[in-house]
């Protein structure tokens, strides 16, 4: 099974070095794997003049899966848009086909007093938001900054044809059918024609999957519902603008960004793999960051693109453990824990691993 490992910018090199270190471990007791390291993002800017150089573009098409950790930072800013780190991931979701991006919002019980929401809100919670990865206003064109009459106007095209709504609606659909049977579609189509194709597509879609029970929700009232009743949902699928504000919101029902890890697929189930918070840079080398999610996004990859759900269900049940012995990073830290940093973490997952 061959890995390749884009480290990235900021704490993605911390958080990537834990992950490896769980890969080593499973690969000592018999697992097949091998790793191969590459550029992408800022770091790429740096070496190559390009956020996904050709050479990272060959190891991302051979390998079986990709494991990211974050790309970007501000001294990246003042570059030209086709050179920021950020064109590297959506180049490598667009050259992959990543179109479907998993991203559970699962509260454990030990973090349920970290969550912003009052604990009876939000104790129990477990929701799969779906995303669509590749279309709708990220990459629909024409899209640019030019003058019109004298000023400056920015403009983007939101598009999305029926066999992409499709797609990722039989993604969500499966998956819903594994968990609870719910899912809730998410759109706007009281006033965008594109989503109204949405929730027409995903709605034909519904008549394959008898057995599961689908909603359908504005984004603005389902943003909304997260914080006032997130437990109603079970899965979530929308776009990919409304998937990205929406998961980001989830995140933080569950007492950190950096707990959640997400997969990007294509349709034969090779993905990559990354926790879905940024590069941090205000405490990139300081052994801080939370190499949780990262480590999560591993099992995600056994799971969903190597069928290894025994080496998977190690990795959760030994984060499991971790959080139980009250081991916490910063960002999850209530006084009474143990506060460690990354490195600590990660001895801890070994450790119970």
């Amino acid at each position: 099974m061959k890995i390749a490992v884009l480290a990235g910018d900021g704490i993605g090199p911390e958080i990537t070095g834990q992950a490896e270190r769980i890969l080593l471990a499973l690969r000592s007791d018999g697992l097949k794997l091998e790793l191969e390291p590459g550029l992408l993002g800022g770091c790429a800017v740096d070496a190559s003049g390009e956020p996904f150089p050709e050479i990272t573009r060959k190891l991302v098409k051979e390998a079986d899966a990709v494991l990211l950790g974050a790309v970007g930072g501000p001294k990246y800013d003042g570059l030209p848009r086709e050179k920021r780190p950020e064109q590297g991931l959506l180049a490598i979701r667009k050259e992959l086909n990543l179109f479907a991006n998993l991203r559970p919002a699962i509260l454990y019980p030990e973090l349920a007093s970290v969550s912003t929401l009052k604990p009876e809100i939000v104790s129990g919670l477990d929701i799969l938001i779906v995303r669509e990865l590749t279309g709708d206003i990220y990459f629909g064109r024409p899209r640019g900054i030019e003058r019109r009459d004298g000023q400056r106007v920015g403009f983007n095209t939101m598009i999305y044809t029926e066999a992409e709504i499709s797609r990722i609606a039989h993604v969500a659909f499966q998956a819903a059918r594994k968990r609870k049977g719910g899912l809730c579609s998410v759109d706007k189509m009281n006033v965008l024609e594109c989503t109204q194709l949405w929730r027409d597509v995903v709605t034909e879609t519904a008549k394959e999957y008898p057995d599961v029970n689908l909603s359908h929700m504005l984004v603005d009232n389902a943003a909304m519902q997260l914080v006032r009743n997130p437990r109603q949902f079970d899965v979530i699928v929308t776009g990919n603008m409304f998937g990205d504000i929406l998961s980001d919101e989830a995140s933080m029902l569950t007492g950190s960004i950096g707990m959640l890890p997400s997969a990007s697929l294509d349709d034969q189930n090779k993905g990559l793999y990354e926790p879905i918070h940024g590069s941090a840079p205000d405490i990139a080398g300081k052994d801080m960051a939370n190499p949780l999610a990262t480590i999560l996004s591993v099992a995600m990859m056994l799971r969903y693109s190597f069928a290894q759900e025994e080496a998977a269900l190690r990795i959760e049940h030994a984060v499991r453990k971790v959080l139980a012995q009250g081991f916490r990073t910063n960002d999850i830290y209530e006084p009474g824990m143990k506060k460690v940093g990354t490195i600590e973490m990660g001895n801890a997952v070994l450790a119970n691993l």
